[in-house]
């Protein structure tokens, strides 16, 4: 897939870093990868950073919103550097690599945060597998002819792995969730709603292909992205910080 991004690149002249010389929406969206660059490096420092300044059981979440960001930060660098080379060229293959690495990631917050133990791993097995059976189905269908049988087969397999995810946050998870410290549930509710509102924008966006709305299509990526990656680590932290000020108030 890279190799191909080489090909087109070498056949279609680069994006101008001069706002003026690109179509309005492509200068858009270029500079919205360089954003979500920084925004993502930004926040991969940041949660690692606050790392030792948080209780030593939840130190595993942060340096897991501190990965998130940082693999997240790296391929959109890459991606940056695919569509400015290549004229404008979606580097797809590069987007659905970063969500198969960094989506798993953001769900494994879930028994992280909750400490289960080994009660844990069952949860933690089910919402990997599914999320990658997602974004597996999800790049088949994004590869497929559009409107085709299996561009609508694979993009509706995808989702009902989304929506059995999104169950398994409200359903299985939901006692340990309501049993957790205050601090500690109120982020894990602002969470699910990061996957359950937040995530939405990502099959809306891939319907918009079958409008034409491309570039559309990946301005709205690239701003759910840093919003929902960046904003679901903050909330684990928050979350956390909240639970210490109340251990020491009560201390």
């Amino acid at each position: 897939m890279i190799a191909l991004f080489a090909n087109v690149a070498g056949t279609l002249a680069a994006l101008s870093y001069d706002w003026s010389q690109n179509a309005p929406l492509q200068s858009v969206t270029l500079y919205l990868f360089f954003a979500g660059t920084v925004a993502m490096g930004a926040g991969a420092a940041y949660f690692l950073l606050m790392r030792n300044n948080v209780d030593v059981a939840y130190r595993s979440t942060m340096v897991c919103a501190g990965l998130v960001c940082g693999i997240a930060c790296f391929h959109y660098f890459k991606m940056t550097h695919v569509y400015q080379d290549s004229g404008g060229q979606f580097p797809t293959a590069l987007r659905y690599i970063d969500w198969l690495f960094t989506t798993p990631l953001m769900l494994i917050k879930f028994p992280l945060l909750l400490r289960l133990g080994d009660k844990g791993k069952k949860f933690f097995v089910q919402l990997v597998t599914l999320d990658i059976g997602m974004i597996v189905c999800a790049f088949i269908a994004e590869t497929s002819p559009v409107a085709s049988n299996e561009w609508w087969g694979f993009f509706l397999v995808a989702c009902v792995l989304e929506l059995l995810i999104v169950a398994t946050l409200y359903t299985g998870l939901g006692s340990a969730i309501k049993a957790a410290p205050a601090p500690i549930a109120k982020a894990l509710d602002t969470m699910r709603l990061f996957i359950l509102i937040g995530w939405a924008i990502y099959p809306i966006g891939f319907l918009m292909a079958y409008g034409g709305l491309g570039e559309v299509r990946e301005i709205f990526y690239n701003v759910a992205d840093v919003i929902n990656k960046v904003g679901f680590g903050l909330a684990a932290y928050w979350g956390i910080e909240a639970l210490s000020h109340s251990s020491k108030q009560t201390a």
